[in-house]
């Protein structure tokens, strides 16, 4: 299932924005116009299907970090996401634990960084019309089963975490599972290590790996899979579209994986702990953008930290390649990037911009309080 829009309100610098989203999107703005804030908003969408909701908005730095900080209704605190993905429309709202002394079992707790999921909200789509597969307040959700009748969910929900990390009979709620499986295959790529003792410069033991993690530790297995079952031609050509005249060797003794890049005039291949950062980071994009299973949707976060300006035309290209498997998410400072990226698929990047502290569509006008 592709996106095809996104809600954000009450997150971060996010008071209010509705997002179209198309097989490529690309968020360009200033710094702290809240290209990031967008981009985890959907990162949070996939950890609450995984059931790492409560360990994400924790490293954010907890429930009151992430609200609005602006001026507010006199309304219930609360941030929002939602996507619509082809038939299926959903909705997530969060809170804070309430305060010590309210009624709430857990109200005295020492987790009070902690997400409340207030209400959770799915439905089908057919034209204009919407039909509720499932409404969730605080710790009881209503769902259409398989049948479609209306049922109860078999068990009282933990409020810290999504109906769907909690699903126990996906064969009775298919749609709902549907869900949980798609967002859970998403995949985001912002942090590349690349520091001296990142894993990928060092010999790793290494099986066939045609999704690179998220931090690229399991780079040299990754390229190597891409070679044995992937688009081995693709490689080379986007090694060498990058780095003219070279390519990328993989050797693995005992069983141990290890990166080389053999360069024009040097009589010997490169070892990754000899590779600058931004030559390793973008090895790593182009194991996650060749991946021999394209995921359905794939972001990226600033995809150009650490790249010469010269990488920024090659990933540029890469990236439009990718969309044509993959529904593509970037967000980037490099205006370069964005450019190369619009020439090449017509497809003109979303601007950001602040406006009385808030996040907004270049050209748009800040939401009404």
């Amino acid at each position: 299932m592709a996106i095809t829009q996104l809600e954000v309100a009450g997150y971060r610098s996010v008071r209010s924005l509705v997002l179209p989203v198309g097989p490529l999107t690309v968020i360009v703005g200033p710094n702290g116009s809240g290209k990031t804030n967008l981009y985890r908003s959907l990162f949070l969408l996939s950890a609450a299907a995984e059931g790492r909701l409560a360990q994400v908005l924790a490293e954010e730095g907890g429930v009151p970090s992430v609200l609005w900080a602006g001026s507010r209704e006199k309304k219930p605190v609360r941030m929002t996401v939602g996507v619509t993905l082809d038939d299926l429309a959903y909705e997530l709202s969060i809170g804070p634990v309430p305060p010590a002394g309210g009624k709430d079992e857990f109200s005295s707790s020492l987790f009070n960084l902690d997400p409340e999921v207030k209400e959770e909200h799915l439905w089908s789509i057919e034209g204009k019309r919407r039909a509720v597969l499932m409404e969730r307040k605080n710790r009881t959700a209503f769902l259409r089963d398989s049948e479609g009748n209306r049922t109860s969910f078999p068990v009282q929900l933990w409020e810290g975490e999504s109906v769907m990390s909690q699903l126990a009979e996906p064969h009775r709620f298919p749609r709902l599972s549907e869900l949980q499986r798609t967002l859970r295959m998403w995949r985001f790529y912002h942090h590349f290590r690349t520091d001296p003792e990142a894993p990928q410069r060092s010999p790793q033991v290494g099986v066939r790996t045609p999704v690179l993690a998220h931090d690229g530790r399991d780079l040299a297995a990754a390229l190597q899979t891409i070679i044995e079952i992937g688009d081995e031609k693709g490689l080379e050509r986007a090694v060498s579209d990058a780095f003219p005249g070279s390519r990328v060797e993989v050797q693995a003794p005992q069983g141990r994986f290890s990166l080389f890049l053999h360069q024009p005039g040097l009589l010997r291949p490169l070892a990754a702990r000899e590779l600058s950062d931004g030559t390793l980071r973008y090895l790593c994009l182009l194991a996650a953008l060749l991946s021999p299973r394209p995921p359905a949707f794939l972001a990226l976060n600033e995809p150009e930290t650490s790249l010469h300006p010269d990488l920024l035309a090659p990933l540029g290209r890469l990236i439009v390649d990718a969309s044509l498997h993959s529904q593509i998410w970037v967000t980037t400072h490099a205006e370069p990037l964005a450019r190369v990226i619009a020439e090449r698929s017509g497809v003109e990047p979303v601007r950001l911009t602040k406006e009385l502290g808030a996040t907004v569509v270049e050209g748009n006008e800040a939401p009404e309080e």
